[in-house]
């Protein structure tokens, strides 16, 4: 049995960043990507996560904030250092920051919420492939550093789920070896007993 979005699940793969092209999305396009993240379970409706837009000059000023910061975190940079960090932002079109933005409950778990924000990233991407662009998320050094998270907007009780690139491919992305599902399953044969 086939179908067109079992056939697009099968045949996803992260486009390496710097093969990424532009355009980047029509603001409708957009528009349909996130309604599209947002269709996920969400335990309590509480909303917790939220995206950033990188887009045009923002992502070289983000690069000079971050190359910046990582000298005064680790000294002088070479020029490909420093040249890695003035792109972080800038090799793709368009960079969606997802954050989980966890909210006060005394019924929903702040790990649950984050799933839910990893689930928005996922069907973001999906429907970007959907739309004929591709995709590669990352988090990178930056998003464990509380600083880090602050030059990119994110609040201290923020926590990045990842940086989504988005772009068009010129060529067909490879694809890497994917694991065997028969020994990822088990039917249930009662408690663990490790």
């Amino acid at each position: 049995m086939s179908s067109p979005v079992i056939d697009l699940l099968l045949a996803r793969r992260s486009a390496p960043i710097h093969e990424l092209t532009g355009p980047e999305p029509s603001q409708s396009e957009l528009e349909t990507m996130l309604r599209t993240a947002i269709r996920v379970p969400d335990h309590g409706m509480l909303t917790p996560w939220r995206f950033i837009l990188y887009r045009g000059e923002t992502r070289e000023r983000v690069g000079q904030l971050l190359a910046d910061l990582l000298e005064q975190r680790e000294g002088p940079l070479n020029e490909a250092q420093r040249t890695k960090e003035l792109t972080r932002f800038s090799r793709a079109p368009l960079v969606v920051g997802v954050v989980s933005s966890p909210k006060e409950s005394a019924k929903i778990p702040q790990w649950e919420m984050f799933l839910s924000g990893g689930m928005a990233a996922m069907n973001f991407m999906i429907a970007a492939n959907a739309l004929g662009y591709q995709t590669n998320i990352i988090t990178n050094w930056y998003s464990d550093m509380e600083e880090g998270r602050r030059i990119l907007g994110i609040a201290p009780h923020e926590r990045v789920i990842g940086f989504i690139h988005i772009g068009r491919h010129p060529g067909g992305t490879p694809d890497r070896p994917r694991p065997e599902v028969e020994p990822l399953v088990s039917d249930y044969s009662g408690p663990w007993e490790g």
